[in-house]
């Protein structure tokens, strides 16, 4: 009988989150879906309660101690580790937070939830995943190459961080057979999106946003063994956007 894959992954309740369980799903793949909010009953996944860990990425503390609750729910083995939860605050009216107006608390917020957490997991479930010979996936952003429109300083430096976390993570869980990636997607419509977005689609090469299914089928295909050899890289999803 063919083992059934364990995939852990935060930020999973909507948008590319959500698409990236379908995904999973669909191979048949067991999800741990980690969230800040409980898990909605609407959600048709199998077992979907039991498999779910309700969790503030924000909070150190319980971040650490959701590795436990995590490996209490796997058999010693963790064939994917997807970091996908991200937070984007914004000022009044939704503008945007530059470095000259985000206060400390905000920055350490963020690098709470889009950076801090993704090595803080990682490490703690480094030998489950050696066990399973697995992979890593950090979600960055366009944001984190160049100034975006919308998205703010701390959002776009702590994006920054993780795709150099991803090198090193790449160079450190080499030698335990697990390989570690990043995919940047630029405009995907989902609810993070700000207003103003349709003026950057109208100068896109593909002339439309992205959908979170589309950067699900990367980060599966970063999962999956038809990546085997691919360690270290971020693959941007963006439809052109920086050529």
């Amino acid at each position: 009988m063919t083992e059934q894959k364990t995939l852990v992954l935060t930020g999973a309740s909507r948008g590319i989150g959500h698409a990236t369980v379908k995904r999973f799903e669909i191979e048949g793949w067991r999800v741990l879906t980690c969230s800040r909010y409980p898990f909605d009953p609407r959600c048709p996944w199998p077992n979907g309660e039991a498999s779910h860990i309700q969790i503030d990425l924000a909070d150190p503390k319980m971040t650490i101690a959701a590795i436990e609750t995590i490996k209490g729910k796997i058999n010693g083995k963790l064939h994917a580790l997807v970091n996908n939860a991200g937070i984007s605050p914004k000022g009044p009216g939704g503008a945007r937070l530059s470095t000259l107006d985000t206060d400390l608390r905000t920055w350490g917020h963020v690098f709470h939830v889009n950076f801090f957490s993704c090595v803080v997991l990682a490490r703690g479930l480094m030998n489950e995943l050696a066990a399973a010979k697995g992979s890593i996936v950090n979600v960055t952003s366009i944001a984190g190459s160049r100034v975006h429109p919308f998205a703010g300083a701390a959002y776009a430096t702590s994006k920054a961080a993780l795709a150099a976390l991803t090198r090193e993570m790449a160079h450190d869980f080499g030698p335990l057979g697990v390989r570690v990636n990043a995919i940047a997607p630029g405009e995907v419509e989902t609810a993070i999106l700000s207003p103003g977005t349709d003026k950057i689609v109208d100068q896109l090469p593909l002339r439309r946003l992205g959908q979170p299914r589309e950067v699900a089928d990367a980060i599966w295909f970063l999962c999956s063994d038809q990546s085997s050899y691919i360690s270290g890289a971020e693959i941007e999803v963006n439809g052109a956007q920086h050529v």
